[in-house]
């Protein structure tokens, strides 16, 4: 059996596919396995490294075992570097995929639930409703008019004959207000002491003769 075949089970005919979740879940089961071996060959690659330091060249041949077993280690090293990197691609691939079909399936979803609700619907039937609902709306609105409409007899009048009345009024309004502008009451009061008399022209002439007089007589 393959390697992928063991990490996802058999996948003949009548075999069931994995869930994109069940992959995902297996491709981190996988990971971590692998980082584990990663941290058993670092320690075991320092090992060696410090076992041929520590012999040298007093003991070259177990020094040059442990440098080949550090090799040996890195090298799978490598190999588990390599293969992580190509699970991780792997990985998020199919979790983008997961999160794609996902992503569709409720769109779908949405799509079928959208159709169920337009089931019984179509364009005419909107505007019948459309134009029921205008008509309905006219009807409140005449109704709302007779509700608020005054009742009672005799209550049409000439607007013309109304302008009339009140411009009228207002004709008298203003004569009234120049009437009481044009009255004495409004008026200062007179003064309460008298004037002066203007002397009479006789009594003038009189004074003058006297004073011609007085003074043909001092001339003599």
């Amino acid at each position: 059996m393959s390697l992928f075949g063991k990490i996802f089970g058999s996948g003949g005919k009548g075999g069931k596919a994995p869930t994109p979740q069940e992959a995902i879940q297996r491709l981190r089961e996988t990971e971590e396995m692998l980082a584990k071996k990663q941290d058993f060959l670092e320690k075991k690659i320092e090992q060696e490294l410090l076992t041929a330091k520590k012999n040298g060249t007093k003991n070259k041949r177990a020094a040059l075992q442990a440098l080949k077993r550090k090799k040996r280690y890195e090298k799978q090293l490598a190999q588990i570097d390599g293969t992580l990197s190509t699970i991780e691609f792997q990985r998020e691939a199919l979790e983008n995929a997961n999160t794609n079909t996902e992503v569709l399936k409720n769109m779908g979803f949405a799509a079928k639930a959208m159709k169920a609700a337009h089931e019984n619907m179509d364009i005419d039937k909107v505007d019948d409703l459309m134009a029921e609902i205008t008509e309905q709306q006219e009807v409140a609105q005449e109704i709302s008019d007779v509700i608020s409409r005054p009742v009672g007899f005799g209550e049409d009048y000439d607007e013309d004959e109304l302008m009339a009345e009140l411009e009228e009024l207002e004709q008298e309004e203003l004569d009234k207000n120049l009437l009481e502008i044009g009255g004495t009451e409004n008026l200062p009061s007179v003064p309460s002491t008298s004037l002066p008399s203007k002397p009479a022209k006789k009594k003038v002439e009189e004074d003058e003769d006297d004073m011609a007089d007085l003074e043909a007589w001092a001339a003599n």
